[in-house]
């Protein structure tokens, strides 16, 4: 009955694709063929991109080279290692164990390694799955780098950080951990009696008949592989070498969009669980002080333009991945590239976006609003959060600037409706209470600011150094024991990266002196008498943290 509702809504889509000349279908394909080819040109890495809807392919395309090496083009069908979104697969397979009741979610870590150090916490399964153990991310840990080309049991790299301080109390705070997802790996592997590679191709991957997935291996022959490529500052090379033993059940497995689209429909099927059993892997769920974590198991919580989703990213040594599903309009996006340097999860979420009907406006789009139009909205406006966001209005467009930061650019999409130049961050202005308000929308993440009296700050003036004086900077700095800071070149641009943090774009302002955008801070580089840098201080929200360069 599920099947035949789902076949008689997709032939309503077809008619109506059929009733309007195809046009929707034709502007759909056309649109991300323009985006997708902007981003991964012909000679360079390059990307594969999938787009269904109620389980039907209503886009698919590949762009870029799939080797440079060879000038191989890239095509629909190449293999690519998936990364974090491996991690959809671990907690599927700890759910099928639950169902099968050969463990529980609210089992603690305790009961299948008995002497795991626990500081005196109870750490369930749940935490491990959902990020708020606080068991140290192996990941962030500046000595396991070292191990990437080594080939390790998942119970020598456990033993590698068990003994690590913990981060924060369990269930206390969120933070992105795959140490978490080792762990659920060797319970998988210890509750079903084989490995963890095996469970998911005998559990998976051949019942579902994903014939294009795999176990990582850097020895095995893939067909259709993708070659990982990172960016230089002379154009790109092949990524260092990963044994695919260290991201384990955090993040191995390679698949390609057919298989992650035949994947997603399994989940819609009840093929691998009942609904009811893997509604938990799609539950925003919370922290000991009922905050959101905005993350199940496996999976972040999200939207897009109102309607939800369940998504993840994955990114690993010459590989960039994202998929995104959304329930309510039953629509499918998945996007693999083979490089570091240029990730799909803006493309994905704008192609969500277009195939739901609901898409971003592009860098040029937008409506022309008066002078008188614009000023409506200039001033100052303090969010609960006591941030400061200052409109102003320049050359018949209107910035953004956060305190601390620089001015951004808006895209008017109405009198009162404006994006962030090529971004999928909004603002809604209105006037309510005597006073002008502006809703902040960085998809799911929503915050109401009030306009108050305060003058916007003076921008910090941005240039621009060469990628050979950016490569100064690169190293890992530690502001504390198991927090830190990694700096790093990306393209020509230099990025930062916190624990258990997204990366972000730095600017310089100066030799030695750089600022961020995304949010008020600024990093001043410490540099000894022989040019060598020793160190950097972070400036931000009235602190001053130093912090010393460690590798």
């Amino acid at each position: 009955m599920k099947q035949l509702k789902r076949t008689i809504r997709a032939s309503i889509v077809l008619f109506v694709l059929f009733a309007t000349g195809l046009s929707t279908a034709q502007d759909l394909k056309t649109n991300i063929d323009a985006m997708l080819a902007a981003k991964y040109p012909a000679d360079a890495p390059g990307i594969t991109a999938l787009v269904a809807k109620d389980g039907k392919v209503i886009y698919k395309n590949a762009f870029g080279l799939a080797n440079l090496e060879l000038q191989v083009p890239m095509n629909p069908e190449n293999v690519f290692e998936l990364g974090s979104i491996t991690k959809q697969f671990t907690a599927v397979a700890i759910l099928m164990l639950q169902e099968q009741g050969k463990l529980s979610v609210q089992d603690p870590i305790t009961k299948f390694f008995p002497d795991y150090p626990t500081d005196g916490n109870e750490i369930t399964v749940h935490h491990l799955l959902n990020h708020t153990s606080g068991i140290k991310s192996y990941t962030g840990m500046q000595s396991f780098q070292y191990n990437a080309r080594k080939d390790m049991t998942p119970t020598e790299i456990i033993d590698f950080f068990k003994n690590e301080p913990m981060d924060f109390k369990t269930g206390e705070q969120w933070l992105y951990n795959n140490s978490g997802y080792i762990i659920l790996g060797a319970i998988i592997e210890q509750v079903a009696n084989m490995s963890y590679a095996d469970y998911i191709e005998k559990n998976i991957f051949k019942p579902l008949g994903m014939k294009h997935s795999y176990y990582g291996s850097k020895t095995t022959l893939i067909p259709n592989r993708a070659w990982g490529y990172q960016p230089t500052e002379s154009g790109w090379r092949n990524a260092d070498y990963l044994s695919m033993s260290l991201p384990y059940a955090a993040g191995s497995l390679m698949s390609n969009v057919d298989d992650m689209l035949i994947w997603q429909e399994a989940l819609n099927d009840e093929k691998l669980l009942p609904k009811d059993k893997l509604a938990a892997a799609f539950v925003n769920t919370k922290l000991n002080n009922g905050k959101p974590t905005y993350y199940g198991y496996g999976w972040q919580v999200n939207e897009i333009n109102n309607s939800p989703t369940v998504e993840h990213g994955g990114g690993i040594f010459g590989y960039n991945t994202y998929g995104i599903y959304l329930p309510k309009e039953d629509v499918y996006v998945i996007a693999l590239c083979n490089s570091n340097g240029n990730s799909p999860t803006e493309v994905a979420i704008k192609m969500a976006a277009m195939a739901i009907g609901k898409p971003y406006p592009d860098d040029v789009a937008g409506v022309s609003l008066t002078d008188e139009q614009l000023q409506a909205w200039v001033g100052a406006y303090k969010f609960d959060n006591d941030v400061v966001r200052f409109i102003t209005k320049e050359n018949g467009q209107l910035f953004s600037q956060r305190e601390g930061s620089t001015k951004l650019p808006l895209v008017a999409v109405s009198p009162t409706e404006f994006f962030f130049k090529g971004s999928t961050t909004k603002y809604t202005f209105q006037v309510g209470e005597g006073s002008k308000q502006v809703l902040f929308e960085d998809r799911i993440n929503k915050s109401m600011g009030v306009e108050t009296e305060m003058e916007a700050p003076v921008a910090p003036t941005e240039i621009t150094l060469p990628v050979s004086v950016l490569k100064n900077y690169e190293g890992t700095y530690e502001l504390r024991p198991g927090f830190e800071i990694r700096v790093f070149v990306e393209g020509e641009n230099l990025m930062v990266q916190a624990t258990g943090q997204s990366s972000a774009q730095i600017f310089a302002s100066a030799e030695h002196k750089f600022f961020l955008k995304v949010v008020p801070g600024e990093l001043i580089f410490d540099v000894d008498d022989n040019g060598k840098v020793t160190g950097l201080t972070l400036n931000q929200g009235g602190q001053s943290l130093p912090a010393k360069r460690i590798d």
